[in-house]
């Protein structure tokens, strides 16, 4: 890491991926997740993230979701970030965000979302092959799989590991994004992986 921290690392990582369009809007390569039980300060991980990265904003039902949306909206306008809400439409639509992410229980909403919000991009989570498939049925634009390497997530399950990530990419058009476990001493293997992209949390903010 030759005195980068963990966050420049996997920035510079993210740049290293192909760039990606969808619908004609140009896909980040690096999705920061927030978390208010691992991430106490979103704002700051926002504030150094590298132009063209994205935010997914996780309320987890906060009172003051809609104050910390904006805050975070006014972060990415001012460093030429996407915003996407997980799983709230009317959240979305509050803080004046770019699109949504979907947990794999909420995919069969999509082609409602979509029809209602036909310019957002729209990320789906899958954790196997079914999910990935129900994804790409239901018109997302991109999918997150999850976990690719033994993550600290409290709700993470068994690693996919490099093969089981592959096998999914491989499965799929759609553009995937490997969450997990991506760390600093991981992502260099996700160069030759077909992945669109990288996500994480806490690793971020270190």
């Amino acid at each position: 890491m030759d005195g980068e921290n963990e966050l420049e690392v996997l920035s510079r990582a993210a740049s290293a991926f192909p760039p990606r369009t969808v619908r004609g809007m140009a896909l980040p390569r690096l999705l920061f997740f927030t978390d208010p039980a691992r991430i106490t300060d979103p704002e700051a991980v926002a504030e150094r993230l590298p132009p063209g990265s994205a935010i997914v904003f996780r309320a987890f039902g906060a009172t003051d979701a809609v104050e910390q949306g904006r805050r975070l909206r006014a972060i990415a306008t001012a460093r030429d970030l996407m915003l996407l809400v997980g799983a709230h439409a009317g959240l979305a639509e509050g803080v004046g965000a770019d699109g949504v992410h979907l947990p794999e229980r909420m995919a069969a909403n999509l082609p409602r979302l979509r029809a209602e919000h036909p310019r957002y991009l729209v990320t789906v989570a899958a954790h196997d092959l079914a999910a990935v498939q129900t994804a790409e049925r239901s018109g997302a634009d991109a999918v997150v799989v999850s976990p690719v390497f033994p993550s600290n997530s409290p709700s993470a399950g068994e690693p996919l590991g490099l093969e089981g990530l592959m096998r999914l990419v491989e499965a799929t058009a759609l553009p995937v994004y490997a969450l997990g476990g991506v760390r600093a001493h991981t992502v260099d293997q996700l160069f030759d992986s077909g992945v669109a992209g990288i996500a994480a949390v806490e690793a971020l903010a270190r």
